[in-house]
Formats: C-alpha cells, sequence, structure tokens
C-alpha cells in the first residue's frame, strides 16, 4: 500500500490507483481502495477509532493513475468545489490502437449517457438529453507494436468521457472493447492513466501537482523514451495554444 501513495499531509493524500482497483464499494461487493486506506492508516496510525477519508472526485474502476482523497470534512468540501468548478487541470496518458488524423486536436462533441448499459453515447448537439464534452489532446509516439501514446487535457467532466471521444474519432483505446478496442486487456482494465492533477491546496495558499508514472507493464515500457523524465515537469501548457484545430 505504501508503494502507491504519492503525497500526504495533514488534510490529503494522493494514491497511485492501478487499474481494475474499485475505489468506492459498489454491488460488486469487491474490496475498494477507500477501506483499505482507511484500515492502512489506521494500523500505521494506531488511531483508535474510525479513520476519515472522503472522496472529492471519482476514477473508473478500469483507469489506472492519480486520485485524491481528503483526510478531514473541510479538505472534502474544498476539493469538490474545485473539482466541480473545474478549478483543477486533469492530464491522462492513453494507449491506442490506431493513430488519430490530427496529430493535435480540441475534441468537441455532446455525449448521452445511457443508464441501462452505462455507456457514453454521441449525441447531436444541442440535445436536451445530452452534455457537451470538451478536451484535447496530442499524439506523443507509436510502438513497434503498432499501438499510439497519447497525452490528453480533460476540458469538461463527462461519464466515460475520454473513452467515448477517442472511439469517436477511431482511436479505440487498448483493452476498452465497450468502445470498439479489438480486444480485452488482461485484467479487464484498459490502457488510461491519469497521470497529473493540479488543484489548489484546501486549506494552503498554494496548489498542488501531483504526477504518478505509468504502470510497470510491458505495453507501458515500450513508451518510456516519451515520458517524462524524474524531475520533469508533466504539462500540457506549451502544447495546447490559441491556434490549435478544434475538432467535432
Amino acid at each position: 500500500m505504501d508503494s502507491q501513495f504519492l503525497y500526504e499531509d495533514n488534510h490529503l493524500l494522493a494514491l497511485n490507483k492501478n487499474s481494475g482497483q474499485l475505489v468506492q464499494a459498489d454491488k460488486s461487493g469487491d474490496t475498494c481502495l477507500l477501506d483499505m486506506v482507511k484500515a492502512h492508516i489506521k494500523a500505521r496510525d494506531g488511531k483508535p477509532g474510525k479513520v476519515f477519508l472522503g472522496l472529492p472526485h471519482r476514477l473508473d474502476r478500469s483507469t489506472s493513475g492519480v486520485i485524491l482523497l481528503a483526510k478531514t470534512s473541510k479538505a472534502l468540501s474544498r476539493l469538490s468545489a474545485s473539482f466541480r468548478e473545474r478549478n483543477c487541470r486533469k492530464l491522462y496518458w492513453a494507449i491506442t490502437e490506431d493513430a488519430p488524423r490530427e496529430s493535435a486536436c480540441e475534441l468537441v462533441h455532446w455525449l448521452r449517457r445511457e443508464e441501462r448499459t452505462n455507456i457514453a453515447r454521441i449525441a447531436e448537439a444541442g440535445d436536451s438529453s445530452a452534455k457537451e464534452a470538451r478536451l484535447r489532446y496530442r499524439l506523443l509516439g507509436a510502438s513497434r507494436r503498432r499501438y499510439f501514446l497519447m497525452e490528453i487535457e480533460l476540458l469538461s467532466g463527462r461519464h466515460h468521457q475520454i473513452r467515448a471521444q477517442m472511439a469517436a474519432i477511431a482511436c479505440p483505446i487498448k483493452g476498452d472493447t465497450k468502445y470498439g478496442a479489438r480486444r480485452s486487456n488482461p485484467g479487464g482494465g484498459i490502457c488510461l492513466h491519469a497521470c497529473l492533477i493540479e488543484i489548489p491546496h484546501p486549506t494552503r495558499i498554494r496548489a498542488l501537482s501531483i504526477s504518478a508514472p505509468p504502470p510497470n507493464e510491458p505495453l507501458w515500457r515500450a513508451f518510456t523514451k516519451f515520458f517524462p523524465k524524474k524531475g520533469q515537469r508533466t504539462s500540457a501548457r506549451s502544447w495546447f495554444g490559441k491556434n490549435i484545430d478544434t475538432c467535432t
């Protein structure tokens, strides 16, 4: 468990979630990350009572990467507000089965969530049952096995947004059979990794910038040369400028 910790102070902690780890308890009954961390802190710190941990945002079970947990109710309220009001930046790495037509682009779609199938569908612009979804991507490189590494910045927060929008441009994420990938990955996860979160600290006058290395798996290691070196900042600010094309 300690190896998953990326950052911790008295108000919050950040973890590098594994693909396949359930964040919050659901009807599956599987052990969730929230309960695992509570038990870990209780044993580590010798706490006699219950450990408080709040969840200010979500990360799909099939996705890996940075997730924040609040250690106080004040931190939970303020972090939740920052995520809800989009006062934060979230970057992802995705390995896709095909390359996009444009090497860098801003995607704009309208997404409708199907409750029965738990899938986000592309809808007509302005559809009253759908919400606008925006993201920016940049193609970083290709592997010898002809998979492609993309870095993605979320500009909105919709259900399965990255998965649905990548599929909409014929670039399904490897392993994501729900959105058109040719085959599943061992263990059922997908090659989508939350690599960076930047967000105001809930009690201090500064911002947090927390990054997570990609999974230590052969396919991810094939892209090692494209990842930032240790100590190098992970950021899309220099990549995404005013002249980038908007794709629909």
